[in-house]
Protein backbone atom coordinates (compact mmCIF):
# COMPACT_ATOMS: atom_id res chain seq x y z
CA UNK A 1 0.00 0.00 0.00
CA UNK A 2 1.29 3.32 -1.09
CA UNK A 3 -0.93 5.93 0.85
CA UNK A 4 -3.50 4.89 3.63
CA UNK A 5 -5.90 8.03 4.48
CA UNK A 6 -8.42 8.48 7.45
CA UNK A 7 -10.81 10.40 8.78
CA UNK A 8 -14.24 12.11 7.68
CA UNK A 9 -16.61 10.65 4.65
CA UNK A 10 -19.72 12.22 3.55
CA UNK A 11 -22.13 13.43 1.73
CA UNK A 12 -22.15 16.81 -0.03
CA UNK A 13 -24.91 18.21 -1.19
CA UNK A 14 -24.23 21.23 -3.50
CA UNK A 15 -26.26 23.83 -4.83
CA UNK A 16 -26.84 23.28 -8.34
CA UNK A 17 -26.91 26.96 -8.73
CA UNK A 18 -23.72 29.49 -8.42
CA UNK A 19 -23.65 32.58 -6.68
CA UNK A 20 -26.07 31.68 -4.57
CA UNK A 21 -26.18 31.26 -0.53
CA UNK A 22 -27.65 28.54 0.74
CA UNK A 23 -30.88 29.96 1.88
CA UNK A 24 -31.25 31.28 -1.82
CA UNK A 25 -30.42 27.85 -3.78
CA UNK A 26 -33.33 25.55 -4.61
CA UNK A 27 -31.97 22.40 -5.77
CA UNK A 28 -28.79 20.69 -4.58
CA UNK A 29 -27.04 17.40 -6.43
CA UNK A 30 -25.74 14.71 -4.25
CA UNK A 31 -21.76 14.23 -4.43
CA UNK A 32 -18.93 12.42 -2.75
CA UNK A 33 -17.45 14.27 0.05
CA UNK A 34 -14.83 14.00 3.02
CA UNK A 35 -11.73 15.96 2.52
CA UNK A 36 -9.56 12.42 3.47
CA UNK A 37 -11.24 10.58 0.81
CA UNK A 38 -10.91 13.00 -1.48
CA UNK A 39 -7.51 12.56 -0.98
CA UNK A 40 -7.51 8.77 -1.09
CA UNK A 41 -9.47 8.84 -4.37
CA UNK A 42 -6.93 11.53 -6.32
CA UNK A 43 -4.22 9.18 -5.47
CA UNK A 44 -5.76 6.20 -6.86
CA UNK A 45 -6.17 8.54 -10.10
CA UNK A 46 -3.00 8.99 -10.11
CA UNK A 47 -1.82 5.04 -10.21
CA UNK A 48 -0.86 4.88 -6.60
CA UNK A 49 -2.46 1.86 -4.10
CA UNK A 50 -4.42 3.54 -1.36
CA UNK A 51 -7.00 2.77 1.13
CA UNK A 52 -9.34 4.78 3.53
CA UNK A 53 -9.87 3.72 7.25
CA UNK A 54 -12.95 5.34 8.96
CA UNK A 55 -16.95 5.02 9.35
CA UNK A 56 -20.14 5.27 7.84
CA UNK A 57 -23.48 4.90 8.47
CA UNK A 58 -25.15 1.56 7.86
CA UNK A 59 -27.16 3.15 5.28
CA UNK A 60 -27.92 4.32 1.73
CA UNK A 61 -25.61 7.18 2.37
CA UNK A 62 -22.58 4.87 3.46
CA UNK A 63 -23.33 2.33 1.47
CA UNK A 64 -23.28 4.91 -1.88
CA UNK A 65 -19.62 5.94 -0.38
CA UNK A 66 -18.05 2.87 0.09
CA UNK A 67 -19.38 2.04 -3.37
CA UNK A 68 -17.70 5.03 -4.98
CA UNK A 69 -14.43 4.35 -3.09
CA UNK A 70 -14.04 0.64 -4.68
CA UNK A 71 -15.21 2.09 -8.16
CA UNK A 72 -12.06 4.55 -8.02
CA UNK A 73 -9.50 1.83 -7.13
CA UNK A 74 -9.51 2.67 -3.20
CA UNK A 75 -9.21 -0.05 -0.84
CA UNK A 76 -11.92 -0.46 1.65
CA UNK A 77 -11.46 -3.14 3.86
CA UNK A 78 -11.10 -0.94 6.72
CA UNK A 79 -14.09 0.61 6.06
CA UNK A 80 -16.59 -0.27 9.18
CA UNK A 81 -20.64 0.61 8.82
CA UNK A 82 -22.30 1.48 11.85
CA UNK A 83 -25.79 1.51 13.07
CA UNK A 84 -25.55 3.74 15.93
CA UNK A 85 -25.69 7.06 13.31
CA UNK A 86 -26.20 7.89 10.07
CA UNK A 87 -23.82 8.99 7.02
CA UNK A 88 -22.80 12.85 7.79
CA UNK A 89 -23.91 14.93 5.45
CA UNK A 90 -23.11 19.31 4.14
CA UNK A 91 -24.62 21.27 2.25
CA UNK A 92 -22.71 23.29 0.25
CA UNK A 93 -23.37 26.46 -2.18
CA UNK A 94 -20.71 27.78 -4.53
CA UNK A 95 -20.00 31.58 -4.09
CA UNK A 96 -17.70 33.91 -6.38
CA UNK A 97 -14.61 32.43 -8.08
CA UNK A 98 -16.15 28.69 -6.93
CA UNK A 99 -15.49 29.59 -3.38
CA UNK A 100 -17.95 27.98 -1.08
CA UNK A 101 -20.24 27.88 1.77
CA UNK A 102 -21.13 25.24 4.10
CA UNK A 103 -23.51 23.60 6.40
CA UNK A 104 -23.15 20.52 8.21
CA UNK A 105 -25.50 17.49 9.61
CA UNK A 106 -22.74 15.96 12.31
CA UNK A 107 -25.32 15.22 15.57
CA UNK A 108 -23.46 13.02 15.92
CA UNK A 109 -22.60 11.47 12.75
CA UNK A 110 -21.01 8.22 11.77
CA UNK A 111 -17.55 9.07 11.18
CA UNK A 112 -17.39 10.86 14.68
CA UNK A 113 -18.06 7.42 16.05
CA UNK A 114 -14.60 5.92 14.28
CA UNK A 115 -13.08 3.84 17.49
CA UNK A 116 -9.62 2.81 18.35
CA UNK A 117 -10.44 -0.56 17.89
CA UNK A 118 -11.45 0.12 14.78
CA UNK A 119 -7.67 0.79 13.95
CA UNK A 120 -5.65 -2.04 12.54
CA UNK A 121 -2.20 -1.77 12.92
CA UNK A 122 -0.47 -4.22 11.09
CA UNK A 123 -2.93 -2.49 7.98
CA UNK A 124 -1.60 0.64 8.70
CA UNK A 125 2.27 -0.53 8.97
CA UNK A 126 2.25 -1.47 5.48
CA UNK A 127 1.96 2.00 4.35
CA UNK A 128 4.53 4.27 2.77
CA UNK A 129 2.55 7.65 3.75
CA UNK A 130 -0.21 7.91 6.34
CA UNK A 131 -2.28 11.06 5.55
CA UNK A 132 -4.80 12.43 8.27
CA UNK A 133 -6.84 15.90 8.75
CA UNK A 134 -8.13 17.55 11.74
CA UNK A 135 -11.70 17.15 11.36
CA UNK A 136 -11.62 13.44 12.89
CA UNK A 137 -9.64 15.03 15.99
CA UNK A 138 -12.94 17.16 17.14
CA UNK A 139 -14.19 14.47 19.61
CA UNK A 140 -14.50 11.55 20.99
CA UNK A 141 -14.16 8.61 20.22
CA UNK A 142 -12.72 9.97 16.43
CA UNK A 143 -9.92 11.47 18.42
CA UNK A 144 -8.69 8.79 20.19
CA UNK A 145 -8.77 6.44 16.92
CA UNK A 146 -6.48 8.92 15.12
CA UNK A 147 -4.25 9.02 17.66
CA UNK A 148 -4.28 5.76 18.09
CA UNK A 149 -3.94 5.20 14.07
CA UNK A 150 -0.60 7.95 14.13
CA UNK A 151 0.96 6.64 17.12
CA UNK A 152 1.09 2.89 14.82
CA UNK A 153 1.87 4.85 11.54
CA UNK A 154 4.89 6.45 13.79
CA UNK A 155 5.84 3.27 15.54
CA UNK A 156 6.08 1.30 12.44
CA UNK A 157 8.16 4.45 10.40
CA UNK A 158 5.30 5.27 8.16
CA UNK A 159 5.62 8.80 7.09
CA UNK A 160 2.50 10.87 8.32
CA UNK A 161 0.73 13.81 6.50
CA UNK A 162 -1.58 16.39 7.95
CA UNK A 163 -4.11 18.65 6.38
CA UNK A 164 -5.77 20.51 9.00
CA UNK A 165 -8.16 21.69 6.88
CA UNK A 166 -9.89 24.11 9.45
CA UNK A 167 -13.70 24.33 9.53
CA UNK A 168 -14.51 26.70 11.82
CA UNK A 169 -18.73 25.99 11.70
CA UNK A 170 -17.84 21.96 13.29
CA UNK A 171 -15.70 22.84 16.32
CA UNK A 172 -17.18 24.00 19.89
CA UNK A 173 -15.07 27.57 19.88
CA UNK A 174 -12.02 28.94 17.58
CA UNK A 175 -9.48 28.34 20.88
CA UNK A 176 -10.95 24.26 20.97
CA UNK A 177 -9.93 23.97 16.81
CA UNK A 178 -6.71 25.87 17.40
CA UNK A 179 -5.55 23.50 20.22
CA UNK A 180 -6.60 20.42 19.06
CA UNK A 181 -5.32 21.24 15.01
CA UNK A 182 -1.80 22.15 16.66
CA UNK A 183 -1.81 18.97 18.62
CA UNK A 184 -2.37 16.87 15.51
CA UNK A 185 0.49 19.11 14.02
CA UNK A 186 2.95 17.75 16.49
CA UNK A 187 2.93 13.82 15.04
CA UNK A 188 3.35 15.25 11.50
CA UNK A 189 6.47 14.87 9.14
CA UNK A 190 4.60 16.68 6.13
CA UNK A 191 2.00 19.07 6.58
CA UNK A 192 0.45 21.17 3.48
CA UNK A 193 -1.82 24.19 4.92
CA UNK A 194 -3.78 27.22 3.49
CA UNK A 195 -2.33 30.55 4.18
CA UNK A 196 -4.99 31.62 5.90
CA UNK A 197 -4.84 28.43 8.57
CA UNK A 198 -1.25 29.54 9.14
CA UNK A 199 -2.21 32.67 10.40
CA UNK A 200 -5.13 31.28 12.36
CA UNK A 201 -2.66 28.55 13.83
CA UNK A 202 0.25 30.79 14.59
CA UNK A 203 -1.44 34.19 15.07
CA UNK A 204 1.38 35.50 12.34
CA UNK A 205 1.15 37.08 9.09
CA UNK A 206 4.68 36.49 8.09
CA UNK A 207 4.61 33.25 6.35
CA UNK A 208 8.46 32.73 7.06
CA UNK A 209 7.71 33.30 10.56
CA UNK A 210 4.74 31.82 11.61
CA UNK A 211 6.88 28.85 9.79
CA UNK A 212 9.05 28.71 11.86
CA UNK A 213 6.98 29.73 15.32
CA UNK A 214 5.56 26.00 14.47
CA UNK A 215 8.05 24.17 13.24
CA UNK A 216 9.06 20.57 15.23
CA UNK A 217 11.50 18.48 15.28
CA UNK A 218 10.36 15.47 13.34
CA UNK A 219 8.78 17.88 10.41
CA UNK A 220 10.60 17.62 7.21
CA UNK A 221 8.40 19.52 4.58
CA UNK A 222 5.50 22.29 5.59
CA UNK A 223 3.81 23.58 2.32
CA UNK A 224 1.84 26.76 2.73
CA UNK A 225 -0.89 26.84 -0.13
CA UNK A 226 -1.62 30.48 -1.64
CA UNK A 227 -4.44 29.45 -4.13
CA UNK A 228 -3.69 31.38 -7.64
CA UNK A 229 0.29 32.60 -6.26
CA UNK A 230 0.82 29.00 -5.72
CA UNK A 231 2.73 27.70 -2.82
CA UNK A 232 5.54 28.77 -0.51
CA UNK A 233 7.39 25.77 1.28
CA UNK A 234 9.64 25.31 4.00
CA UNK A 235 12.28 22.54 5.36
CA UNK A 236 14.20 22.40 8.38
CA UNK A 237 17.43 24.66 6.64
CA UNK A 238 15.59 25.93 3.34
CA UNK A 239 12.79 27.43 1.54
CA UNK A 240 11.24 28.50 -1.69
CA UNK A 241 8.57 29.12 -3.97
CA UNK A 242 6.55 27.27 -6.47
CA UNK A 243 4.08 28.96 -8.99
CA UNK A 244 0.45 27.74 -9.90
CA UNK A 245 -1.05 27.17 -13.12
CA UNK A 246 -3.41 29.39 -14.48
CA UNK A 247 -6.86 28.36 -14.77
CA UNK A 248 -10.32 29.86 -15.31
CA UNK A 249 -11.88 27.91 -11.92
CA UNK A 250 -15.21 27.02 -12.06
CA UNK A 251 -15.68 24.96 -8.49
CA UNK A 252 -13.21 24.98 -5.92
CA UNK A 253 -14.38 21.93 -4.07
CA UNK A 254 -11.45 19.20 -4.16
CA UNK A 255 -8.60 21.82 -5.17
CA UNK A 256 -6.97 21.42 -1.70
CA UNK A 257 -7.23 17.24 -2.04
CA UNK A 258 -6.18 17.01 -5.18
CA UNK A 259 -3.09 19.38 -4.22
CA UNK A 260 -2.26 16.98 -1.39
CA UNK A 261 -2.73 14.02 -3.79
CA UNK A 262 -0.32 15.23 -5.87
CA UNK A 263 2.32 16.25 -3.60
CA UNK A 264 2.17 12.98 -1.74
CA UNK A 265 2.37 10.90 -5.30
CA UNK A 266 5.02 13.38 -5.96
CA UNK A 267 7.02 12.48 -3.01
CA UNK A 268 6.70 8.72 -3.59
CA UNK A 269 8.12 8.78 -7.32
CA UNK A 270 10.92 11.23 -5.61
CA UNK A 271 11.58 8.17 -3.62
CA UNK A 272 10.96 9.97 -0.56
CA UNK A 273 13.72 12.38 -0.51
CA UNK A 274 14.31 15.72 0.58
CA UNK A 275 16.26 17.50 -1.54
CA UNK A 276 15.21 20.95 -3.16
CA UNK A 277 14.61 19.66 -6.78
CA UNK A 278 12.54 16.61 -5.26
CA UNK A 279 10.10 18.73 -3.56
CA UNK A 280 9.89 21.41 -5.82
CA UNK A 281 8.80 18.30 -8.50
CA UNK A 282 6.35 17.40 -6.01
CA UNK A 283 4.98 20.45 -5.34
CA UNK A 284 4.44 21.40 -9.02
CA UNK A 285 2.56 18.17 -9.41
CA UNK A 286 0.03 18.89 -6.52
CA UNK A 287 -0.05 22.19 -8.06
CA UNK A 288 -1.09 20.90 -11.49
CA UNK A 289 -3.66 18.33 -10.07
CA UNK A 290 -5.24 21.16 -7.61
CA UNK A 291 -5.25 23.42 -10.69
CA UNK A 292 -6.76 20.39 -13.34
CA UNK A 293 -9.43 19.94 -10.47
CA UNK A 294 -10.72 23.23 -10.17
CA UNK A 295 -11.97 23.42 -14.23
CA UNK A 296 -14.81 21.05 -13.75
CA UNK A 297 -17.96 20.60 -11.15
CA UNK A 298 -17.83 18.71 -8.31
CA UNK A 299 -14.81 16.92 -6.58
CA UNK A 300 -13.50 13.61 -7.49
CA UNK A 301 -15.02 13.68 -10.30
CA UNK A 302 -12.83 16.11 -11.33
CA UNK A 303 -9.38 14.57 -10.64
CA UNK A 304 -7.11 13.98 -13.05
CA UNK A 305 -5.33 10.81 -13.75
CA UNK A 306 -1.46 10.80 -14.10
CA UNK A 307 -1.86 10.81 -17.96
CA UNK A 308 -3.93 13.93 -18.19
CA UNK A 309 -1.46 15.79 -15.46
CA UNK A 310 1.03 14.66 -17.92
CA UNK A 311 -0.50 15.65 -21.45
CA UNK A 312 -1.45 19.05 -19.15
CA UNK A 313 2.16 20.19 -18.47
CA UNK A 314 3.75 18.51 -21.38
CA UNK A 315 1.40 21.14 -23.19
CA UNK A 316 2.99 24.06 -20.51
CA UNK A 317 6.18 23.60 -21.35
Amino acid sequence: MDVITCGELLIDFVSTEANVTLAQAATFKKAFGGAPANVAVGVARLGHAVGFMGKVGDDDFGHFLADTLHEYGVDTRRLVFTDRARTALAFVSLRSEGERDFMFYRHPSADMLWHADDVDRDYIAQARIFHYGSISLISEPSRNATLTALQYAGEAGVLRSYDPNLRLPLWPSSDAARVEMLNGWQYADVIKVSEDELTFLSGKDSLESAARSLWHDALRLLVVTQGSAGCTYFTRTESGHVPSFPVQAIDTTGAGDGFVAGMLVGLLESGLVWDVRSIEKALSLGSAVGALTTTQLGAISALPTMTEVKAYLQDKR
